[in-house]
């Protein structure tokens, strides 16, 4: 399994133009989320986006908003697409587990990217997390819905996927000084997913 987790930058990577047409074909259905999540953040704070992708459609519409977006992937054709689209933007190749940026943003976006973390990974993403937050700042992220490992299939190979139950997601977001905002499991109007939105408690 953790081999098949070590494999998914490259995978993305290898198929990023393939998989930036095909995202961009789906019609969005995350807007309820992300205009919940900007409503705890004054038009014009600064976002990171985790997992940016080639940058749409959640920068996009975030940017849209009149937020200002810096994103983040460990792909550099993705972040080739990002930087092609949004010259004005902050657009960095890197591996989340990793990042450290050097500064706060009001908010951060892990959407469709963190489950792809093994486990351990996942459970240390959430003091990075909280580095790059500023008091009061929103997190948004998506998860599966039980502690396991899951295989699907990305242009015919192997495409890695795991989760933390419920009940550890609320004690590391606790842990690390957040409190659930809202939480929906396989939410029906947003593709199925399980998100989480929650806050930073200020200090």
């Amino acid at each position: 399994m953790n081999e098949l987790a070590d494999n998914i930058i490259d995978l993305y990577e290898r198929n990023a133009r393939h998989w930036d047409a095909a995202r961009r074909a789906i019609p969005l259905c995350e807007n309820a989320w992300l205009d919940r999540f900007c409503s705890r953040i004054p038009c014009g704070g600064p976002l990171l986006d985790v997992g940016c992708g080639g940058g749409e459609p959640i920068a996009s519409y975030l940017i849209e908003h009149g937020f200002d977006v810096t994103g983040l992937d460990s792909s550099a054709t993705m972040i080739s697409l990002c930087q092609r689209r949004f010259p004005k933007r902050q657009w960095f190749i890197g591996d989340m587990r990793t990042m450290a940026l050097g500064e706060t943003f009001q908010g951060v976006v892990a959407w469709d990217s963190f489950f792809h973390l093994v486990h351990d990974d996942q459970r240390r993403m959430f003091p990075i997390f909280r580095k790059h937050l500023g008091p009061g700042g929103a997190l948004l992220f998506t998860s599966g819905t039980d502690h396991g490992e899951a295989i699907g299939s990305y242009e015919g190979e192997p495409l890695y996927h795991s989760s933390l139950s419920e009940a550890e997601y609320r004690s590391l977001l606790s842990l690390n000084g957040f409190t659930v905002t809202a939480h929906v499991v396989k939410d029906a109007t947003c593709g199925h997913r399980n998100v989480w939105l929650a806050h930073l408690t200020v200090e």
